[in-house]
């Protein structure tokens, strides 16, 4: 009986897109810039060399264009120190979710 690993992949629970943006962020454990090219409408990936831990708290501010944004609440669901944080987005309004949307579709 072969045991099934769930694999990163297997969790997501969203399309991903690859474009590259810069998202800021601000935490109790850290705040700064990270940029992404791995952003859905249920999370993202930042490279960064700050250390946060998983289940950190963050408000991150994502800018689409100089009138559009995201900001919104995100929990750190895994770290890998030194190199990025996934995260996972928490609250989002009905006009952050569309645009996320719109966002990682056309990407």
């Amino acid at each position: 009986m072969s045991e099934h690993r769930e694999t990163p992949d297997d969790r997501r629970l969203h399309d991903r897109s690859r474009i590259i943006v810069d998202v800021f962020f601000d935490g109790q454990d850290a705040t700064g810039v990270a940029s992404t090219k791995d952003i859905s409408c249920g999370g993202l990936y930042m490279n960064t060399k700050a250390a946060i831990p998983e289940g950190a708290l963050l408000l991150v501010r994502i800018p689409f264009s100089p009138n559009q944004q995201v900001v919104c609440n995100a929990e750190v669901v895994y770290a890998n120190p030194g190199i990025g944080v996934g995260v996972k987005f928490q609250g989002l309004s009905d006009e952050s979710r569309s645009l996320l949307e719109q966002f990682v579709s056309h990407g």
